[in-house]
């Protein structure tokens, strides 16, 4: 494999000496690259959409591993696709190296596990009908590729999203996404470009899937959980512009139906 671009030589040097704007302004400089190299990825990822939701429109879920960062990214997209789409907790899942407890702490050792991860997702009973995306920036994460090792045994589709050339992971899955980033601010430290590029990618499968699968209406969160008053107020407004009705009416017929979408389809029959 060549050198790792995520571990490259920061473009910058005696970062202690800048002052608080050069610090936040170079940041900023680094972040903008991100975009372009998720945007040169885009005809990997759309494959990997469509072999997804090849599988999930016939009932396959979607698994994300990862460890540390990139298990965080991926908990945090799956966990937010049930309030933002309506739909059931387990048709996206993000699984962790060292488990729950690693969400917020650091496990010593969790990733350098070749077979934790296919335990882990024996655990959700994945099967050769669902999906499996391994995240990491460095593209070698052992409990990443033992568990995407295991998934091609068994007939799994499976995707890698990582920010190395030519790395482990890529030659392993059969969807690789690999937007290269270049060198971290501070050297090695993947939470930053690597990490952002990462949720770009997931923010655009998880979306993107869910449209496909028809979650959204038109360009609206129909299928939303009402939360919180707020989404109550965004719901209630998603009625009033659909149906044309005065608020307080949209807003009654949202709380009795419970959705959007069911305040909608049965305007006439209250």
């Amino acid at each position: 494999m060549e050198d790792k671009e995520t571990e490259k030589e920061s473009l910058y040097s005696n970062l202690e000496k800048c002052s608080t704007y050069e610090l936040l302004s170079n940041i900023n400089k680094e972040d903008q690259k991100v975009a372009f190299a998720v945007e040169k990825c885009i005809p990997e990822i759309s494959s990997f959409v469509d072999a997804s939701y090849s599988k999930m429109k016939e009932g396959g879920r979607l698994f994300y591993i990862g460890a540390g960062t990139s298990g965080r990214l991926g908990i945090l997209d799956a966990s937010e696709c049930p309030p933002t789409f309506g739909v059931p907790s387990d048709w996206v899942n993000g699984i962790i190296a060292g488990g729950d407890s690693a969400i917020r702490k650091a496990v010593e050792f969790a990733e350098d596990d070749l077979n934790q991860a296919w335990i882990d997702l024996e655990k959700e009973g994945i099967d050769s009908q669902d999906v499996l995306l391994g995240i990491t920036a460095s593209g070698t994460t052992p409990y990443v590729l033992g568990g995407i090792k295991n998934a091609v045994e068994n007939g799994i589709i499976t995707g890698g999203l990582s920010c190395n050339l030519n790395s482990p992971l890529s030659k392993l899955v059969s969807y690789a996404i690999t937007p290269i980033v270049g060198p971290e601010f501070v050297t090695g430290s993947t939470r930053l470009k690597a990490g952002t590029a990462q949720k770009m990618v997931l923010n655009m499968i998880s979306t993107s899937l869910m449209i496909k699968l028809g979650r959204v209406k038109g360009n609206r969160m129909v299928d939303m959980q009402l939360a919180n008053n707020k989404l109550l107020d965004r719901g209630a407004k998603m009625v009033q512009n659909a149906l044309h009705l005065p608020y307080d009416k949209s807003m009654e017929l949202l709380r009795y139906y419970g959705s959007v979408r069911l305040a909608i389809e049965n305007k006439h029959n209250r």
